[in-house]
């Protein structure tokens, strides 16, 4: 049966693919790094206090199809933008499950913008570098707004 680790062993061996924790108890999996406008294409549950177990995006098709597996609800918040939950790992296969998340990642990867897909295009170094400076930027900013 899936489970966070198996989740985040999947979502990490996806093409830039990179990890966050948000909101305290949330692990947050970003296609491209957040620092260079990378967005997010699913989440866990890392406490068990809340909704569900993992969110992702399915697309506007999807989702209502998804919706009508008992267990999927639509996800709290990010409904919207065609997200759904899984309330228990039982609710969907391992492999279903992995179909979602490698799917959510396509279609996430698909509406970057075209200059995050100039970033993921350069060599991995080079990469890496322009995240790092790009982190260091934000960062700063934020210490002179506090």
């Amino acid at each position: 049966m899936m489970d966070n680790e198996r989740v985040r062993a999947f979502c990490m061996g996806l093409p830039h693919v990179t990890e966050t924790v948000n909101w305290g108890h949330h692990l947050v999996y970003w296609v491209g790094d957040k620092a260079i406008g990378g967005k997010m294409f699913a989440m866990t549950n890392l406490d068990g206090i809340g909704t569900g177990v993992l969110w992702f995006h399915c697309g506007g098709e999807r989702f209502h199809e998804l919706l009508e597996t008992e267990g999927i609800i639509p996800a709290p918040y990010l409904a919207k933008a065609y997200w759904v939950t899984l309330e228990g790992w039982d609710m969907l296969r391992s492999r279903a499950i992995e179909e979602e998340l490698r799917q959510a990642h396509a279609l996430i990867y698909e509406k970057l913008p075209k200059r995050v897909k100039t970033v993921l295009a350069m060599p991995e170094k080079e990469r890496n570098k322009l995240i790092r400076e790009r982190r260091k930027l934000l960062a700063d900013k934020e210490k002179q707004k506090n």
